[in-house]
C-alpha cells in the first residue's frame, strides 16, 4: 500500500509532528521506508554561507535540525532515508514525490491564518494541489 512514504521535514514543531503520524503508518506496513525530505531554501542559502565556516559545518547544521525527527524514527523502529536537497520548499517537494513516484506525502501544516494563506500561499497547499499521490497534513 504505502511501501514509500515522504515525510517534507524541517525540524520545526509541526515536522515533528508530521513525522510521528509518518512513523504509525509506516508501522503498520511492512517494508515500507520514510524518505525524509529537508529541502534547503534558496532564500536562506545566503545566510547559511556567510555564518559557516565551510559546507561539512553548513550540512552538520542541516542535519541537526532533523535530529529530533531521526531521533523520533529511529525510537519507533521505522526504517528511512535522509535526503538533503536545494531549491523553493513548494515545487522541490512536489517534483520529488513526482519523479520518484512515493506512494504517500506527509507534510505538517504551516498555521498561517486565513488572510496570510490567501495572500502568500502555503507550502502544504502548494504540495496538495500539485502531488500526484495521497498527502496528509498534520496540524
Amino acid at each position: 500500500m504505502y511501501q514509500r512514504i515522504l515525510l517534507a521535514a524541517d525540524g520545526s514543531k509541526n515536522s515533528i509532528r508530521a513525522a510521528q503520524h509518518a512513523a504509525n503508518i509506516a508501522s503498520l506496513i511492512t517494508g515500507s521506508v520514510i524518505e525524509v525530505l529537508f529541502v534547503a531554501d534558496f532564500s536562506k542559502i545566503k545566510g547559511e554561507v556567510l555564518h559557516s565556516q565551510n559546507h561539512e559545518e553548513i550540512e552538520l547544521k542541516r542535519n541537526q535540525k532533523l535530529l529530533p525527527v531521526k531521533e523520533l524514527l529511529s525510537v519507533k523502529q521505522v526504517r528511512y532515508e535522509v535526503k538533503i536537497i536545494v531549491g523553493d520548499p513548494g515545487p522541490s517537494i512536489v517534483e520529488y514525490a513526482n519523479n520518484e513516484k512515493v506512494d504517500l506525502v506527509v507534510i505538517g501544516s504551516r498555521g498561517l491564518n486565513a488572510l496570510q494563506e490567501f495572500v502568500l500561499g502555503s507550502v502544504s497547499h502548494k504540495v496538495v494541489k500539485r502531488v500526484q499521490c495521497p498527502v496528509i497534513v498534520v496540524k
